[in-house]
């Protein structure tokens, strides 16, 4: 049967190829598949699989399947990267956590994925030109939340819209694009809202609109990008709800609204942590304390819209003054930073751990900002390129020891 609200978990993390000396990216991704799988597709490695992405240098790992809990999975997420790095390290690569690269130029970088489904890529190239950050420079960490019929989609996607906007202050990454630092601490997110210039209803305004049922939502958002798309891919090649490029996309496919603003983080266990804190704040905007309301008085997309590029460019010092925001989060109507509201959700909703797995890490957030924040710094805001190698190199570390990364 399918798993209902909190019953499951799907997550998905990405992590980049570089070379060991330069830290330059590496598109091999397939010859890491092949040396691990025996061919370049995916491979399942018990509770964990390993898949390529649009970039040839991007390797994700996501779960195997629903998890029915979140407990173990960092454990699990490591071995794997562990266990990524031995097989890169007779390559001369290893891989560089984080949400972009920080010096990568995607215009003449960009490899695309050359063997399966390259239909697929190749129809968004030629639609959207695929060498560009929005495209071939970016890693997420995606969270899928499963539903059962109409009225737990409903309820779910729309707590999913009043959280969206607050994630960037716990996962902001990116502060540092092609050498320089960018204007916005979630520079990934930036570029991704772009990317899909050409057809704006892909992306939309990244915030879901509003939609409490699968025929409303395959009306009001999927048909009108399916109507949009249709004279640059008259095959119907992306005709499929994974062209929707929202912050948050129902996969009636598999019963699933999949979460893709987080930024990757710089190990399994950070990476949990953010998960963990979105899902407590969804789980009590939709079954739990939050959810009586009236979900079609919430705020309207715009505004939550204009609060994710605050908290995309600030983090966690953006201020949110949304007196419907505040009021639904159940906060008292004077504006505060996104710190300290999440501080204060975090204290009243706090995600069980019983076996330390990520604990220390998201105190480590909520004290001392996101990763982007804690990057800056440690690398300053005019950084040499030999000064972001040194500590992206530290960055790296972090991701084969599963430690938190923190400036010194």
């Amino acid at each position: 049967m399918t798993p209902g609200l909190f019953e499951a978990f799907g997550v998905e993390i990405e992590a980049m190829l570089v070379d060991a000396a330069t830290l330059d990216v590496r598109p091999e991704c397939d010859r890491l598949m092949t040396a691990v799988g025996g061919e370049e597709g995916d491979v399942e490695l018990g509770d964990i699989a390993w898949s390529n992405e649009l970039a040839l240098h991007v390797l994700e790992l996501k779960t195997n399947g629903p998890a029915p809990t979140l407990e173990g999975l960092v454990g699990k997420f490591h071995e794997n990267f562990l266990r990524a790095e031995r097989e890169l390290e007779a390559m001369g690569a290893r891989l560089m956590p984080g949400a972009v690269h920080p010096w990568m130029d995607p215009h003449t970088e960009t490899v695309l994925w050359p063997h399966e489904y390259t239909d697929v890529y190749h129809a968004f190239d030629r639609i959207f030109g695929c060498s560009g950050h929005g495209w071939a420079n970016l890693q997420s960490t995606h969270l899928n939340l499963p539903f059962r019929g109409d009225e737990e989609f409903g309820r779910l996607h729309a707590a999913i819209r009043l959280v969206l906007p607050l994630i960037p202050a716990l996962s902001a990454a990116s502060p540092y694009l092609e050498g320089a630092r960018a204007p916005a601490l979630d520079a990934r997110l930036v570029s991704y809202r772009g990317n899909a210039r050409r057809v704006p209803s892909v992306t939309g305004q990244v915030v879901p609109e509003p939609a409490f049922t699968r025929a409303q939502y395959e009306r009001e958002i999927l048909g009108r990008i399916y109507d949009d798309m249709m004279g640059l891919d008259p095959e119907g090649i992306l005709r499929h709800e994974w062209v929707n490029a929202r912050g948050a996309i129902a996969r009636f496919d598999r019963s699933t609204v999949e979460v893709r603003v987080i930024d990757a983080q710089e190990c399994p266990s950070a990476d949990l942590a953010v998960v963990a804190a979105v899902t407590e704040a969804v789980r009590a905007l939709s079954v739990g304390p939050l959810a009586e309301r009236d979900a079609r008085l919430d705020p309207p997309t715009e505004a939550l819209a204009a609060l994710l590029e605050a908290t995309t460019v600030e983090a966690e010092r953006a201020t949110v003054a949304l007196p419907g925001l505040l009021r639904v989060l159940g906060l008292g109507p004077g504006p505060r930073t996104a710190g300290e509201v999440w501080n204060e959700l975090l204290d009243r909703f706090p995600p069980l751990d019983p076996a330390g797995e990520w604990t220390r890490a998201l105190e480590g957030i909520l004290a001392h900002g996101p990763l982007a924040r804690r990057l800056v710094a440690a690398a300053g805001e005019a950084p040499t390129r030999a000064r972001l190698a040194d500590v992206f190199r530290r960055l790296c570390g972090c991701l084969e020891r599963n430690e938190a990364f923190e400036p010194r």
